[in-house]
């Protein structure tokens, strides 16, 4: 089997995947593995509040598992069940011939589909030396360096010089922007 790459419309990757998923079943298709739209847990932390999401890898695309044909091409009965689907662009490939993943791609793409889901990630743009902003609060506007990032409890320490002089302040990942 190999992996290829489907176009599909912005923020329906989801709903394309189940589609299709449901079209392979009921159309009896042979020959398709998996159908799957990689997606990683962020935690984000607001006002003292953690929320988890799901964010996606890759928008805008389905990966898919596919049993070529001797020359290797995708079967017919497949291309022509992916076609009909609502909200499918393409295949990634040239000159209309879908073009299967590198194994290292398949690998990274796997890697990242099986991590285990319990521990979510903080998704911060920040690292220690940074010029940022803060954007709420007391000192909004103020500019400052980046001097430390707790990604645990989500709060960044950042330097701001205040009449002359140098102020540590601790202040929510997300109240702050990169300059």
């Amino acid at each position: 089997m190999q992996w290829y790459v489907l176009r599909v419309a912005s923020n329906k990757e989801e709903q394309v995947r189940e589609t299709l998923a449901r079209k392979m079943q009921v159309e009896a298709v042979e020959g398709v593995g998996r159908i799957v739209v990689p997606t990683e847990q962020i935690k984000r932390i607001r006002a003292g509040k953690q929320r988890v999401f799901k964010r996606k890898l890759y928008p805008g695309y389905v990966f898919m598992e596919v049993e070529p044909k001797e020359d290797g091409r995708v079967p017919d009965d497949v291309w022509y069940v992916i076609k009909e689907t609502m909200g499918v662009g393409d295949f990634i490939g040239t000159e209309g011939v879908p073009t299967p993943m590198r194994d290292t791609d398949v690998a990274k793409m796997l890697k990242e589909i099986e991590k285990p889901e319990e521990t979510p990630n903080i998704k911060m743009e920040f690292e220690k030396g940074d010029v940022v902003k803060i954007r709420e609060g007391a000192f909004e506007n103020f500019e400052g360096v980046v001097d430390t990032i707790d990604g645990e409890r989500g709060m960044v320490r950042v330097i701001v010089t205040i009449f002359g002089r140098s102020t540590p302040l601790d202040i929510e990942y997300w109240q702050i922007e990169k300059v």
